[in-house]
């Protein structure tokens, strides 16, 4: 019991320390957060960081290091995004599932996508366990985003990209908003894309150093 009760204190700290310091105001994202145990969703020997304020590193896929997002970056992301208790979301790169059990408690659905089958086994295993029945784990490429469910009316990606893949834009229901960080450390903006009338449009939210999310690097071409 007395560990519960240590990560439940640690839990408010990093909503008030990390999260409402960062003009975080919104209040089911922020009961959200205070509810949802982040330390089950790291390796156990990593529970006692589960609640610093950085990028936790939970695992080396074939694509690349993985991390979970820091809360203040994240739950900015998520603010930026508007979600309405009908929603239906897109979160790309779940990991172990952290930003999906968050986004389950705004949301009306999410789909949960992964890429490595190791951390989509750790996702479905926690949100199970914690009772997340809107959130549905998928397996597959990131970037080619999840046609079946689509369109969605928010997407979320969980880490920085070089570029914004056509393939996610029509993925979003009319009026509905992406939010993704560009860039790559101090450089990284985060950024919304809103669906008006078919044509999506992005703009300038905040600066936001993150890890990169593997599978959205720009792709070289060669210029003549």
């Amino acid at each position: 019991m007395h560990m519960s009760a240590d990560f439940t204190e640690r839990r408010v700290k990093m909503v008030d320390g990390q999260i409402r310091t960062t003009d975080v105001t919104n209040v089911p994202l922020l009961e959200a957060f205070l509810s949802v145990p982040r330390e089950l969703f790291v390796e156990e020997a990593m529970r006692e960081l589960a609640y610093i304020d950085e990028d936790i590193r939970i695992a080396d896929t074939e694509s690349g290091p993985r991390f979970l997002m820091e809360p203040s970056p994240l739950a900015r992301l998520l603010q930026a995004a508007e979600i309405r208790e009908g929603d239906s979301v897109l979160d790309i790169g779940c990991g172990t599932g952290y930003s999906s059990a968050i986004l389950s408690q705004v949301a009306a659905s999410v789909t949960a996508l992964e890429s490595d089958p190791v951390l989509a086994g750790k996702a479905r295993e926690t949100l199970g366990a914690l009772g997340c029945g809107n959130v549905s784990v998928v397996e597959g490429p990131l970037r080619d985003g999840w046609k079946t469910a689509a369109p969605y009316d928010v997407i979320v990606l969980q880490g920085s990209i070089d570029e914004l893949p056509e393939q996610l834009q029509v993925q979003l229901a009319e009026g509905g908003r992406l939010v993704a960080v560009e860039g790559r450390g101090n450089a990284g903006v985060a950024r919304i894309f809103l669906n008006t009338n078919g044509v999506v449009t992005g703009r300038r939210a905040f600066n936001a150093a993150i890890r990169p999310l593997p599978g959205f690097e720009r792709s070289r071409v060669f210029e003549f």
